[in-house]
Parts: structure tokens; sequence; C-alpha cells
């Protein structure tokens, strides 16, 4: 076995000094049962694991949506329905779109349904997307009602990123289910009445989030420009400046080793989702975006006056085992993508990958508690 191994580093070096260029190693599509877990890191209520990977992830990761926004590389436009807009790359790299992606501007703030990776000039590929700002269906100020102009966040709740991917809604098992009433679209909304199709859902996951996070700011996160966009509230000067040492102390977290592919994070002692990419170089192009929405659900749920101890990493293990064994079924999706949904009755796993290249790592897998 020690000659063998001895051979390949030969014949590696030999290639190398003859200029012969060697196969880019490609990220192994591990499992949850593979992965090695690194942690706990907390601040205050949050606390994160560090998912580990296998080195020699080498491939050149895509641009993320904000990049290529913010390059001129990608046309997010507007089709006059609410669900569906349309998305193309006019540029020559590929571009990583991700579900809970929030898109501003147009007639409405959206929210994107599906992960997706867009090909160089994949001309006009459909979107599928949720309102996230209810009411409005014109300018907002100066900006474009045809096309949107940044991505900058994404939604910063489990109960959103739920009802935003179509799970339904677990069954109310409160003793008075009139209680904790809630407001949708400037009307009073209760367990009785509360909505159960996605949309609403969306909308009442976002009133119910501006009324958390306002709670918690001791000041309205809602915008006087549009008082409904969710977008807006995360752009709130004190709601920034709140989470600001929160994102400091854990961004760090990331940098500790180099095969970082992923991260679950736990509430209040209380696992809430994970995020693992099939490339370590995506995954940190994402990071600032993943741990502003987790400072932003943790801020939103406030500190636990019991102080509940972190999860031992045996029990984030175990869940991310068993979030894996539920039942799968598949979907095609736009831009040669695939879904797998692995549903158990604690959780939820949504995994996207290239259609056309089923043997290589998913792009993303979301792991999201029920």
């Amino acid at each position: 076995m020690r000659q063998f191994s001895a051979r390949i580093r030969i014949t590696a070096l030999a290639a190398l000094a003859a200029g012969i260029a060697l196969p880019a190693a490609k990220a192994a599509d591990l499992k949850a049962a593979d992965y090695r877990l690194s942690g706990p890191y907390t601040h205050s209520n949050l606390t994160l694991y560090m998912i580990h990977g296998k080195p020699g992830d080498t491939g050149k990761p895509p641009l993320t949506l904000q990049e290529a926004l913010q390059r001129g590389f990608v046309r997010v436009r507007e089709t006059g329905n609410v669900d569906q807009l349309e998305i193309e790359n006019v540029g020559d790299q590929d571009i990583f779109v991700q579900a809970g992606d929030i898109v501003k501007g147009g007639k409405q703030d959206r929210v994107v349904q599906l992960d997706l990776v867009l090909a160089p000039r994949s001309g006009r590929v459909p979107l599928a997307a949720f309102c996230v700002e209810a009411g409005r269906w014109a300018p907002r100020g100066t900006e474009d009602v045809k096309q949107f102009s940044s991505a900058t966040t994404s939604l910063p709740s489990k109960d959103l990123k739920l009802a935003a991917r179509g799970v339904p809604a677990k069954p109310d098992t409160r003793s008075d289910p009139a209680s904790e009433p809630r407001e949708l679209n400037g009307r009073r909304q209760t367990a009785r009445n509360a909505p159960t199709d996605s949309q609403g859902r969306v909308w009442a996951g976002v009133a119910e989030m501006q009324r958390k996070l306002s709670d918690s700011v001791r000041a309205p996160v809602a915008a006087p420009a549009s008082a409904s966009s969710l977008q807006l509230s995360l752009e709130n000067q004190k709601l920034q400046a709140t989470i600001k040492e929160t994102i400091a102390a854990l961004t760090p977290a990331i940098d500790r080793e180099p095969d970082v592919i992923g991260y679950v994070f736990a509430i209040n002692g209380k696992i809430n989702s994970a995020e693992v990419y099939g490339s370590g170089a995506l995954f940190r192009k994402m990071w600032p975006k993943l741990i502003h929405a987790s400072a932003v659900e943790a801020l939103s749920e406030g500190k636990g006056a019991n102080g509940q101890a972190a999860p031992t990493v045996d029990a984030v293990r175990a869940f991310l085992i068993e979030a894996e064994a539920g039942q799968a079924r598949e979907r095609r999706l736009p831009a040669d993508m695939a879904l797998t949904t692995r549903d158990s009755p604690k959780a939820v796993v949504f995994e996207s990958r290239k259609a056309k290249a089923p043997a290589e790592a998913p792009v993303r897998r979301s792991y999201l508690f029920k």
C-alpha cells in the first residue's frame, strides 16, 4: 500500500514537472454521517457548529446573485405576475441564485423560491418567487419598477423559509387557539384565521418578524417608504447596530480551519437549521449573508430566560442524519437543475444539484427543523 501511494505521488510530481495539467479535484458528495463538526461557538443566544468536508475543492465558484447584480452580469425582471420573475445571465460566468435570497426593487420586493445555477449567456429563465412586501405594485422612490437592483439579504426566519418552500404549517396545538393575535396586511390574524397558503404564510411571517424585531430593538423597524417591506426593515439602522456585535464575534468561526463547507446553528439551545455547500469556496462567498440572517433571527427570538445549554455535537449530528433519512421526492427545475426534498417528521432537507451531473456533490443542502 505504501509503494502504491508513493507511485501516485511520483506520478503527480512528474506530471507537474512536465507541465501536464492534472484533473481538478471535486468536492466529495458527503452525507451527514461523513461530516466532521467543530464548535460550539456561542455569542449571546446564537450558537454555531461548523461543518467540515474534505480538502481538494479546487473548482472556481460561481458568482453569487449579489455579485452578478453589482457587476451588471445578470438581469432580474418583472413579468407582471407576483409569483413569477425572469432572470438572465448576460455574463460569461456561472451565477448561483439561492432560495431565500431577497431581491429588492421592481413592483414589490420578492424572495426567490428555488436554487439555480445559471450558465453563461443563459437566455431568459423563469424564476419562482414570493412577495415579501404586501400592498405595493408601483415604483418606490427612484427604483426601476421593471427590474431588481440588489440581493443583499436572505430570509431571516426558519418559519419563513418553510413557508417559502411550500412546507405545510404544523397544526396548532395550543389550548387557546385564539391567543397571540398577529397582524397581516393591516388586519388582525389569529390561529383560527391564519393563512394556510404559502404566500399568505410568507406575508404573515414577515409581519411577525417585523413585530419581533421592533420589540427587540425597542423601536419600529418598518420603513416609512414601505411599511410592509421586509428588506427595508432588515436595513433599519438600529437593527444593524444591534446585531453588529454578534456578527463580529461569530464571523471568524469560518476561518479556524480551511475545509469548512457549511454550518449548523441553534438559538436558545434549540437546533434551528443548517446549510451545506458542495464547494467550500461558495460557502465562504455566502457566509456574510448567512451569518447576518442567523443573527437577525436570534435577535428576533430574544434570549431565553432559562439559559438553555447549547446542543452537543452528537445531538447536532443526530439531527442531520435523521433529517437525511426522510422520504425523498425528486423535481426538475429550470436551468437544468434538480431538487431532491427529504421530508421527515422533525425536519426537511432540500438538496439542489445540476441535473446533468448527478455524480457531483449537490450545489447546496439546506436542513430545516420543523
